[in-house]
């Protein structure tokens, strides 16, 4: 991939400690569809920017050094939590509750997953956004499985700056295949929806791949389909093809 057609000053592609592994077999049927968080079953592009936008502060440091490769996801975590405090104290984790409530679901999410659910095919979001958002977006969509990061809190229910690491970033694909042994489904029949190059790992690994309303050139390259705007009942007729 080259460097230009991603979005990032750094391109994490060339930071990775391992190289990426195409999977080149096609997908023959779908038993499960995961979806990214952020971007494609939310209509906002980082539910973490979503927070540092309520407290009027910024990670673009972090994010860099991260890219870089000279901090850790769980450092990326305490970096970006240690900036949310209110009249310079921690903040309890319903404050975050209340800031993530109101953040809109896609158009046309809950009937994708109502689609996929009557053809019994299973539902799965992996994000390395917060979890506290993908629980609620899960529950309203009836999403079987979730996986994203948290943030551990103290007995009075304060945040801690210590991250629960569930899904690297950079290797979001090490996510999908956790998944993917534990429910005994090959890779090659699940389906990836994403809209990032942080995607670009899931997609390589499974049999099919959606970039949704792409952010990027390099995410266009790396799928299979290309679905454009907000609107994830687009993604139906693809799917459709594969039940």
């Amino acid at each position: 991939m080259k460097e230009k057609t991603c979005k990032h000053h750094t391109c994490y592609q060339k930071t990775r400690k391992t190289p990426m592994i195409k999977n080149n077999k096609k997908i023959e049927k779908i038993e499960l569809v995961v979806f990214d968080m952020d971007g494609v079953l939310t209509d906002i592009l980082s539910s973490w920017k979503h927070v540092h936008d309520y407290f009027n502060t910024s990670n673009e440091e972090s994010v860099e050094k991260y890219l870089q490769g000279e901090i850790d996801d769980l450092e990326f975590i305490k970096r970006d939590v240690s900036l949310w405090k209110k009249n310079n104290k921690p903040v309890k984790k319903e404050k975050l509750e209340k800031i993530l409530k109101n953040i809109p679901i896609m158009k046309g999410a809950k009937e994708t997953t109502s689609f996929l659910k009557k053809h019994n095919i299973k539902t799965s979001i992996i994000s390395a956004g917060l979890d506290i958002l993908a629980e609620r977006i899960a529950k309203e969509l009836s999403i079987d499985y979730t996986l994203a990061n948290g943030i551990e809190t103290d007995e009075k229910g304060f945040i801690t700056t210590q991250g629960v690491l569930r899904v690297q970033l950079m290797y979001k694909e090490k996510a999908v295949l956790q998944l993917s042994k534990q429910l005994n489904i090959p890779p090659n029949n699940i389906a990836t929806i994403g809209n990032s190059c942080f995607d670009i790992p899931m997609f390589q690994v499974t049999g099919l791949s959606i970039a949704f309303n792409p952010e990027d050139k390099c995410v266009q390259e790396a799928a299979d389909y290309i679905v454009e705007g907000k609107n994830l009942l687009k993604t139906i007729d693809i799917l459709k093809t594969y039940i």
